[in-house]
């Protein structure tokens, strides 16, 4: 990645496009580098985003990171800039080093939940293929002056991540290595969002793909793969010092499946016993799956009836989709 000639796009395609380099090789269950030409793409230039920030700001959608993070820090985006900036006066010093700002859920806005859609549309036919159902695509775009980081963690969605501006460095590591996260900890994220299990240390770094990404570059990487980026201030100029990715996430009828098998092995767990991770018996995630949807569907109608348990469980209750 960040080579100076990129592969060339299918010619088969539209003006802007995701591919991979071998789309026969592209599978949505393993890490796969991309390319893009989305960085040129007219809502994508910094001054659409800056006007983006400002119209997701009264909705408390521009989230703050603290600067002085490190992989191991916990991740936490707050609306409130750590310096109490409002969002016109942050973006006016975005590129004192160390500014950082998360927009998230930008499909709220309708002309960019068309270009979302249009992320994954040019490799649908791809993901659909052992993924069928893509549905509730989300979109956050992460916006940095280096130095930068975003901790180690994972999230419940596939993720096409693609870097619009600047340089970011990102590490992914399977999804399926427990020696990194363990089944515990993925349960709790599915189940209640909560990442206290999923922590980082640094002999981890080692078994990580690492990308050095430029605009133009790209990674796929599948549901619950632990992840984290940095950025370096040594590739920075004057007038060209923010860094600019987008994660365009996604849900499929097999992340739905999933998380059921991981709704019933929480149970089952708490209940002192050790169930198989999903993928290792199909015919056992078939019947969990059934049995997960249920739990589920109780779990939320409960939290609904319960008004005291609502305001501090909701923000963790999964999203609609995820089970």
């Amino acid at each position: 990645m960040c080579s100076i000639s990129q592969p060339a796009m299918p010619s088969s395609t539209g003006t802007y496009h995701l591919w991979a380099d071998d789309p026969a090789a592209f599978s949505t269950h393993r890490i796969t580098p991309l390319h893009h030409n989305f960085h040129e793409h007219p809502l994508f230039q910094v001054a659409e985003l800056i006007k983006l920030g400002k119209e997701l700001a009264p909705f408390e959608q521009c989230r703050f990171m603290r600067p002085g993070l490190t992989p191991a820090s916990v991740i936490a985006h707050d609306s409130r800039h750590p310096d109490g900036r409002s969002i016109d006066e942050f973006f006016e010093r975005l590129e004192e080093p160390a500014s950082s700002v998360a927009l998230y859920n930008i499909e709220v806005i309708p002309r960019y939940q068309a270009l979302l859609h249009a992320v994954v549309g040019t490799m649908q036919d791809s993901v659909e293929s052992e993924q069928p159902d893509v549905f509730r695509v989300n979109g956050f775009v992460f916006i940095s002056a280096p130095p930068s980081v975003t901790p180690f963690h994972i999230d419940r969605e596939n993720n096409f991540w693609l870097q619009l501006h600047g340089h970011k460095i990102m590490n992914v590591w399977d999804h399926r290595d427990r020696r990194i996260v363990p089944a515990e900890a993925v349960e709790d994220f599915i189940v209640t969002h909560s990442l206290r299990k999923v922590r980082y240390s640094e002999e981890f770094r080692a078994r990580s793909h690492e990308f050095h990404a430029c605009p133009g570059d790209g990674v796929y990487f599948p549901s619950t793969s632990p992840h984290m980026t940095r950025s370096d201030p040594d590739w920075t100029a004057p007038g060209d010092r923010v860094s600019i990715s987008i994660g365009v996430t996604f849900y499929t009828s097999v992340t739905r499946q999933v998380a059921r098998v991981h709704q019933v092995n929480r149970v089952l767990r708490r209940s002192g016993l050790s169930p198989r991770y999903p993928g290792e018996s199909p015919r056992t995630d078939a019947f969990k799956a059934s049995l997960g949807g249920l739990v589920g569907s109780a779990r939320a109608k409960l939290i609904a009836l319960d008004p005291s348990a609502r305001r501090f469980k909701l923000a963790t209750t999964p999203p609609p989709g995820s089970y």
